[in-house]
């Protein structure tokens, strides 16, 4: 197809592909979404810790990331700020089985950084949900 197509600096959807990668300490969380994610075309690694998500970043180069918000070590803010700092644009999905208010913190903390789009799902996730967050308009 010719170039002219598409604006500057952006390539078709259909040739980028969905790079989904997800932190979540219970691993449990990590291989359902990862299940979905899979039967919705997507490219998909799960690490259970923030130093792990750290060290699969650069390499993986996600354009959507699922974030736990309440995890040892690392947390969601922390590694927000991480995500923000590494020049991440793309969409996030916040997760959390605490309080809503910890996931809508760091929505409006993330919107105001200036990624697209942002949303916040709090657990136990129903399998729709999920659907919904993952799909096919990303």
């Amino acid at each position: 197809m010719p170039s002219s197509l598409f604006p500057p600096n952006r390539e078709p959807d259909i040739m980028t592909p969905k790079r989904l990668l997800i932190v979540d300490d219970e691993p449990d969380f990590g291989e359902f979404v990862r299940q979905v994610a899979l039967g919705l075309d997507y490219e998909v690694e799960v690490t259970t810790s923030g130093q792990a998500f750290q060290e699969r970043y650069h390499d993986f180069q996600p354009n959507l990331v699922i974030l736990d918000m309440i995890m040892p070590e690392l947390d969601g803010n922390e590694l927000l700020l991480w995500l923000l700092q590494q020049g991440y644009a793309s969409d996030l999905i916040i997760t959390t089985g605490y309080s809503p208010d910890y996931a809508h913190d760091a929505k409006t903390l993330a919107e105001f950084k200036g990624l697209r789009k942002v949303t916040t799902l709090v657990k136990p996730i129903a399998l729709s949900r999920l659907r919904a967050a993952l799909g096919p308009s990303r």
